[in-house]
């Protein structure tokens, strides 16, 4: 049997971040239980009834002293406070990281004080929140940035950076304090924007023309004002003095551009430089792929499992639309495999089940 990598884990804040972190978990048997906290009852109860997580608790307490690695999925203003709070219960032998979008204040508060702490952010993300919209699929392919600081213990570092790729993100190791200055001007100024677009929209004496003349390209440059408020507000506050910086940048930029409405050609090389910056970014694979539907096949490290997983499906007629050998633990690994339907998909679950793996 493959040995996972942490026997209990624990997840702060079963939102849409963390409940993806909590199913990336499960689906690649990185954890024996998954155990959730949240002050809402309705996500716990939610994250239940969508197996997302294993357990679910509704206040801290020595349960939290089982857990070999604790993720903080709060909102950002009250991450520090949790992490705090969580302290006292904390095992000294325990990992301890965040996914907060914001890193100076967080690593420099936390850290000391919970055990083994690593401030991490993965960039991914949605318009939609709450544990409903999680999917594991959020964290394939993202860049999930780690942001260590001089107190930060370097097996920390190692074994957050490990967890990081065994979910199937790219880790980048950054300090606290560029990550906060570059995620202003990547995510939070483009949210300010979003509000100032749809303000100056509301506040038109033509408001109601405006709405019903607003197409594709408004509603993408306005997309992620769609997201929670209180968190994106927290977000962004949390990060003001970076935040203040790239908003000075932004305004002189403007003023340039309004300088330019006077020199077509100037303008037209301007936007020629956009449109090259703009069509050099990189595109996440994953948000290209056909809607697959997806199971996990533990299996032993033993000869010729991938053969057996396939051969007992093509003997069904199963045709298997994607396959993928996830390396976890020298002691065993597991395999992930799309299908085009979901008759399919369960199909080959009974299948495997009836022949002795674990699927999920």
């Amino acid at each position: 049997m493959m040995k996972p990598l942490f026997r209990k884990v624990g997840i702060f804040g079963i939102g849409l971040l963390g409940g993806s972190v909590a199913l990336g978990l499960r689906e690649r048997f990185l954890a024996e239980e998954v155990h959730a906290y949240d002050p809402d009852p309705r996500a716990l109860e939610d994250a239940l009834a969508l197996q997302v997580v294993d357990r679910v608790h509704t206040a801290p307490g020595g349960w939290v002293g089982e857990l070999e690695l604790g993720v903080l999925a709060a909102p950002v203003g009250v991450l520090v406070e949790e992490g705090r709070r969580l302290a006292q219960y904390a095992n000294p032998q325990s990992l301890w990281m965040d996914v907060g979008s914001v890193k100076g204040p967080v690593v420099k508060a936390l850290s000391g004080v919970l055990p083994n702490f690593v401030g991490t952010h993965p960039m991914a993300g949605s318009e939609k929140a709450g544990v409903e919209a999680a999917h594991a699929g959020l964290l394939q392919n993202a860049v999930w940035v780690i942001s260590p600081n001089h107190q930060t213990p370097d097996e920390a570092l190692a074994q957050v950076r490990g967890l990081v790729e065994n979910l199937g993100a790219y880790p980048l190791v950054i300090p606290p304090e560029l990550h906060d200055r570059l995620v202003a001007r990547i995510s939070h100024l483009p949210y300010l924007l979003a509000i100032g677009l749809n303000r100056l929209v509301a506040q038109d004496p033509h408001h109601e023309l405006l709405m019903f003349l607003a197409a594709g390209g408004f509603r993408d440059l306005t997309r992620v004002a769609s997201g929670s408020p209180r968190m994106s507000r927290d977000m962004v506050v949390a990060n003001k003095e970076a935040l203040k910086e790239a908003v000075e940048d932004l305004r002189a930029v403007l003023l340039e551009l309004e300088n330019l409405l006077e020199r077509p050609e100037a303008l037209l090389e301007v936007a020629q430089e956009a449109k090259r910056t703009r069509d050099a970014l990189p595109i996440v694979r994953r948000s290209l792929l056909p809607v697959m539907h997806e199971l996990v096949v533990q299996v032993p490290d033993k000869p010729g499992q991938i053969a057996r997983v396939s051969t007992a499906l093509g003997e069904a007629g199963i045709n298997i639309k994607n396959f993928e050998v996830l390396a976890i633990r020298d002691e065993g690994g597991a395999i992930r495999m799309g299908f085009a339907t979901l008759e399919e998909r369960e199909q080959a679950r009974q299948i495997l089940q009836g022949i002795g793996y674990r699927v999920r």
